[in-house]
């Protein structure tokens, strides 16, 4: 029984495993998927999300610099041999144990404005490290979705072939008949049977071409290697009546790609810079206040009480002598409690420091951060110069790849009719196989040509969208 029970389990687990690997093993992934994926574990996109976080951490900080700063502290002093006790205030040769205990407090009140001028700073900075954050999104999306064409592209590709090696082995079938029966020869079937091994080994080049597309779709994914993903396949269909965007219309929209506004904070973020050193010419004025007390071993509580009366003197010109009370003075120990409350001390203050010479430095920093300022508007001019361009080419990329979509559908469609005319003679015997060879290489070559310019006319459009503010999708 017990032996039954766990052939039984052994059944289940295998099962349950099978079935759980195979569903991992053939899990469909569509484009968003894949975006999505890869936007979570690419490596360099976390990197940027923590530039995020150390920019959110400053701009913090420095909204907090407005608060006043507040220290607290204690001392506990062992004094030996002659000195003087800070709370007697007289000489002691014994060891003298004595607390300090003190409260500062200080606030920044006026320094020409720099605090203001930090605080928008790093917003600035927080906001271009945020586009930074999109701008690497896009470039990452826009591989993927690259990634993603060519897999589906090699997986159609391997599609054709395998069509067109099925077609020629049931020549085979059909011309191996016509030979038995005498009506073609032994060379037209030799002929055949060599077409069919050359589109075999056609067959095996588009596997290793759509293995190493998966292949680099993973990596690009960081998934595994080993592990096979199937694409879901959207609808591709492409309209004859496509319609590109002017140019001039295409780049006013790509002036809100997060590229082009993390260039234009930077140039704002280095204008407040230079207002920051430009603060640092005027006056300082802070306040401070402080409250300390202390306790000294050293100190006693004296005491005194009339013990009788003493002569002290005669008054002049008279036997009357002067007296006055004999005092008896007692000594106790200061309390901790008594002297903390005795020794208290409070000051506040404020204070106010004026730059009159600083060796120049606040002048070469003033000058520095006008070159910065333009350097940084100089990479905003060339960032924009630069997108100008790529929208360029985009149109002219996607012009162009219509074009040679509508060449090749329009060559595709007549091969096609073409070769079905000589397919019907070759039937019949009324073609040689080399003829029909020829022509069915022709109509493979133009297929592949017509999968290749629809692929490349899809993602060709796609990045004219997305200049044009559209998402990224198939």
């Amino acid at each position: 029984m017990l032996m039954n029970f766990r052939y039984f389990f052994c059944i289940i687990f295998f099962v349950f495993t099978f079935f759980t690997s195979f569903s991992q093993k053939m899990t469909t992934w569509s484009l968003e998927t894949c975006i999505k994926y890869g936007l979570e574990h690419n490596i360099q996109m976390q990197q940027q999300i923590l530039d995020v976080q150390y920019s959110e951490n400053t701009l913090f900080q420095s909204r907090l610099n407005y608060l006043p700063t507040v220290t607290a502290g204690a001392n506990h002093n062992y004094n030996f041999g002659r000195s003087v006790d800070a709370f007697t205030n007289e000489f002691s040769e014994t060891t003298v144990q004595s607390d300090n205990f003190y409260v500062n407090a200080s606030i920044n009140l006026f320094n020409g404005f720099q605090q203001q001028n930090t605080i928008s700073q790093n917003q600035l900075s927080l906001m271009a490290a945020v586009k930074d954050v999109e701008k690497l999104k896009n470039d990452i999306s826009l591989n993927i979705a690259a990634a993603y064409l060519q897999v589906l592209y090699a997986q159609d590709l391997l599609d054709v072939a395998k069509n067109q090696h099925l077609i020629t082995l049931e020549q085979v079938e059909r011309t191996k008949k016509l030979v038995a029966a005498g009506t073609l020869p032994q060379g037209t079937l030799l002929e055949i049977q060599a077409q069919a091994a050359s589109e075999e080994l056609q067959v095996i080049t588009a596997e290793n071409q759509f293995i190493a597309s998966q292949l680099n779709l993973t990596q690009m994914l960081n998934l595994d290697s080993v592990t096979e993903i199937s694409l879901e396949k959207p609808n591709l269909q492409i309209p004859t009546d496509t319609i590109f965007p002017d140019i001039s219309q295409t780049f006013q929209n790509a002036q809100n790609l997060p590229q082009i506004k993390s260039a234009e904070y930077r140039v704002q973020s280095a204008e407040k810079r230079l207002s920051i050193t430009k603060g640092m010419q005027y006056p300082r004025v802070s306040l401070s206040a402080s409250w300390n007390t202390g306790f000294s071993d050293a100190r006693k509580n004296y005491s005194y009480e009339i013990n009788g009366v003493q002569t002290i003197g005669i008054v002049e010109g008279t036997q009357q002598n002067v007296i006055a009370p004999s005092m008896k003075m007692t000594q106790s120990d200061y309390s901790f409690a008594d002297q903390f409350s005795d020794n208290q001390n409070k000051s506040i203050s404020i204070g106010i420091q004026i730059p009159i010479f600083t060796n120049g430095q606040v002048r070469t920093n003033i000058s520095n951060a006008k070159i910065n300022i333009e350097n940084y508007q100089l990479q905003l001019q060339m960032s924009k110069n630069q997108l100008f361009k790529e929208v360029q080419q985009a149109h002219s990329d996607a012009i162009a790849a219509f074009a040679k979509y509508k060449a090749a559908k329009k060559t595709t469609q007549a091969n096609e009719e073409a070769f079905k005319y000589i397919q019907n003679k070759f039937d019949v015997g009324l073609v040689h196989s080399l003829d029909y060879n020829t022509a069915k290489n022709r109509l493979t070559k133009v297929r592949i040509d017509l999968l290749q310019a629809q692929y490349e006319l899809i993602f060709k459009k796609n990045i004219l969208n997305f200049y044009n503010g559209s998402p990224i999708k198939l």
